[in-house]
């Protein structure tokens, strides 16, 4: 359907939202589909939509580590420190998942270490708490 809709240029069936906002856009990046990620941008999926609770592609694909899907949100030019209904970002979705690559990535590409959650914790205590002392936290103190 996706398909036969990008060839008659339907963009509202390519950014359909399903009950919780979810684009197809999102729920390939959810599920590190990289062809169907390509394949939906190429065609005029919005990277840009976010789900009834905020919840971003590159928040989803941060939180599994999909570094390919990662790359090709920011290089759509994704707001790189979006956040949800709880103030995550998807530095922090990739910390929290110790996805040392994303988090490289993303402080390249301006992410900001210093943004709290509604809880008062940022991406660099999130990394403290979770006892991770590989080059994770190098890269957020050295940034």
């Amino acid at each position: 359907m996706l398909y036969l809709a990008t060839r008659i240029e339907q963009e509202n069936v390519i950014n359909h939202t399903d009950e919780e906002g979810f684009t197809p856009l999102m729920w390939a990046a959810a599920h590190g589909q990289i062809a169907v990620v390509e394949f939906l941008l190429q065609n005029g999926a919005d990277p840009q939509l976010l789900g009834k609770g905020r919840e971003s592609a590159l928040s989803l694909a941060c939180s599994k580590g999909y570094t390919d899907i990662v790359k090709m949100l920011l290089d759509c030019g994704v707001d790189v420190n979006e956040y949800d209904w709880n103030g995550g970002t998807p530095l922090l979705y990739a910390v929290h998942g110790n996805h040392g690559k994303c988090v490289k990535m993303l402080l390249e590409n301006g992410a900001d270490p210093t943004i709290e959650t509604d809880s008062g914790y940022n991406s660099m205590d999130l990394a403290v708490a979770l006892g991770y002392r590989s080059g994770l936290t190098v890269s957020l103190w050295g940034k």
